[in-house]
């Protein structure tokens, strides 16, 4: 067996050929050439004795027939690829359903059909058959689902049409694919199959269609665009196509070697002429072929929110998430057990200045060598401002975190890091996903730091008016303010007892017992403990019996700290209507992006898109805003 291999258009005639070559197949001995006359009116059959075919401009003698009439010197199959996303639901799938039953009722008998669907996964729902009704009851048993792996869809399409002499594949799309597969990819395997790809576009414009001429042309097809009401009338025609084919025969040229040579056919029907010419490589014992257009030198996919994952990106991805999840885990080691390891001067740096905390002698030179570790936060040591370190700082220490504030900010970068690949590679290289959860990585790490030291600080408070009492019980028993606080670290819990523990290291260092006390309120952020501060600084200050003035102050704190409970219960529907409503949009947002990436192109796109997003953030941050005012209650 011998056949032809196409290299690609030879010189066109100023007008677009109205004829197609389908396929060129070289059979002992024999070359048969499939033809079609596209937009042939309906009832007018082709003059057969017409049929002309040239090899390099050399006029061969010819056969031709119907190719419903050659019974099997060809066999022709075609699949239908159907998109069934969930973006088709309504009127577009009742016509894509309508229009493939009617393709199945008025194409030649001799066709097998098959079906493809493709979504969020690729079905052979039935392979290539001539059983008519086998195929309609698998056209209606179509489904719809989320996703459109379009791509993967019509490489499934190509395999099974795997080894048939003409083959055809009509694909049905209204939406960009989701899979993360290059284009570039799935061209190569259309033109390696030498399976004609016929493209119905409902509905697309812009990239996205450019994509869908790129495939066709790759097929040596062609691309209709169509909406769901002149579907049914494309697949018509379609049909219509096949039932005109006709099957050319022609013996291979005397002293013919092989190589390359250009193919022209043509034949004439209802007085106008249909010709078409191709380039093809007619080569000893070969597989059949195909017409294609010219190759372009390079092919890449058209701009869009979706990134082409290659190797070498996956493979940085996997790093950047390694390196994240080093980071973090680093990290968290160091606040677990760093401190403990620290040594007692370093401990005291704080109180005793930067020379208390520096070692010296021959300890200096073993610890010389900072670790990976070590440089890191150094670095973010000197990137950050003072300003942001002190604040920063505050807040850990009223969160309880043992970390500094570098590395609390190298933590939140490795924590970014890691959620930003984590969703590139899940996502298969989808901008909008990686971006969301870059975000998501960034201000995670501070959504919790805020509830850690609310929640801390909420302790605290309720505490407060017991520790008052028990201090009150200990100086009435004879104890000074010092012990009296030495009893709460002992028998108190967190975080008062931390708290006071830190008070008191300050105090044995020199510090005034009302400043370190003072320090403590500023940690905290706590205004009872303020007022309780300096009621101990007036009482030292003028005399009196600071007992019962504790036991005063925890009375006050306790009915404060009842009412308070009792606000908190009262408003908590506002709240918990405010949580709700600011934070459905952005969850819904964040699952979009992840599930259906597709519905989400047009806001950021378009310029209208960008538009509406943009106004849509400004009203939510003014909403919220505006919602966290109407539910906060001061006591």
């Amino acid at each position: 067996m011998a056949a032809s291999s196409v290299l690609g258009m030879a010189v066109t005639a100023a007008a677009e050929p109205s004829g197609r070559l389908d396929s060129v197949e070289t059979r002992d001995g024999i070359v048969r050439v499939l033809f079609s006359l596209p937009g042939l009116p309906d009832g007018v059959a082709p003059d057969l004795s017409s049929v002309e075919v040239d090899i390099d401009g050399a006029a061969q003698p010819v056969t031709a027939e119907l190719a419903t009439d050659a019974g099997d010197s060809v066999r022709r199959s075609t699949v239908l690829a159907i998109d069934v996303s969930d973006s088709m639901a309504g009127a577009r799938f009742r016509a894509a359903r309508q229009a493939a039953l009617a393709f199945i009722d008025q194409a030649p008998a001799d066709v097998s059909i098959g079906v493809v669907s493709f979504a969020g996964e690729v079905t052979t729902v039935q392979a290539p058959t001539q059983d008519r009704a086998a195929v309609r009851s698998a056209v209606k048993q179509l489904d719809l689902q989320r996703g459109t792996l379009l791509y993967q869809g019509i490489e499934k399409s190509l395999a099974v049409l795997a080894g048939s002499d003409a083959g055809n594949v009509l694909v049905l799309s209204d939406g960009s694919d989701t899979s993360g597969t290059r284009v570039p990819e799935v061209v190569s395997a259309i033109e390696g199959s030498d399976i004609r790809v016929d493209v119905v576009a409902l509905e697309q414009t812009g990239a996205d269609l450019a994509i869908l001429r790129d495939l066709a042309a790759a097929g040596s097809g062609q691309v209709v665009n169509a909406d769901d009401v002149s579907l049914g009338e494309v697949f018509s025609q379609q049909a219509a196509q096949l039932e005109s084919q006709v099957l050319i025969s022609l013996d291979i040229p005397d002293g013919w070697d092989g190589g390359d040579a250009t193919l022209t056919a043509s034949l004439t029907a209802a007085d106008q002429t249909y010709s078409d010419e191709a380039l093809v490589n007619i080569a000893a014992d070969t597989a059949s072929v195909q017409p294609s257009a010219p190759q372009p030198t390079e092919l890449e996919a058209a701009p869009g929110p979706r990134l082409a994952v290659s190797r070498p990106v996956m493979i940085g991805g996997i790093v950047a998430l390694a390196l994240g999840g080093v980071t973090i885990v680093l990290l968290a080691s160091n606040s677990v057990g760093g401190r403990e390891k620290q040594t007692l001067r370093a401990r005291l740096s704080p109180y005793a200045g930067d020379q208390a905390g520096k070692p010296t002698g021959r300890r200096a030179e073993t610890t010389h060598s900072p670790s990976m570790k070590q440089q890191a936060v150094e670095l973010t040591e000197k990137a950050i401002s003072s300003g942001v370190d002190l604040s920063l700082a505050r807040r850990l220490d009223a969160a309880g975190l043992k970390l500094n504030s570098a590395e609390w900010l190298l933590m939140q970068a490795g924590i970014a890091v890691a959620a930003a690949a984590a969703g590139f590679l899940v996502s298969g290289g989808a901008l909008l996903p990686t971006l969301v959860l870059l975000l998501v990585g960034a201000a995670g790490p501070w959504v919790y730091l805020s509830f850690k030291r609310s929640r801390r600080l909420k302790a605290f408070n309720s505490q407060l008016a017991d520790t008052l009492q028990l201090i009150s019980g200990s100086l009435s028993a004879g104890l000074s303010l010092a012990q009296s606080l030495d009893t709460v670290v002992r028998e108190g819990n967190e975080p008062v007892a931390g708290e006071f523990r830190r008070a008191l290291v300050e105090q044995r260092l020199g510090v005034e017992i009302e400043t370190a006390l003072e320090g403590v309120a500023e940690r905290m952020g706590s205004d009872d403990f303020a007022w309780v501060v300096m009621a101990i600084r007036i009482q030292r200050q003028v005399g009196g019996n600071l007992a019962e003035l504790l036991n005063t102050v925890a009375a006050t704190l306790r009915e404060r700290e009842y009412l308070r409970r009792q606000v908190s219960v009262l408003s908590a529907e506002g709240r918990l209507s405010a949580y709700i409503l600011g934070g459905l949009p952005p969850l819904f947002v964040t699952y979009l992006a992840l599930a259906r990436p597709t519905y989400l192109a047009p806001m950021y796109t378009t310029s209208l898109g960008l538009l509406m997003s943009g106004s849509a953030a400004v009203m939510m941050v003014v909403g919220i805003f505006w919602l966290k005012k109407s539910v906060k209650v001061e006591v």
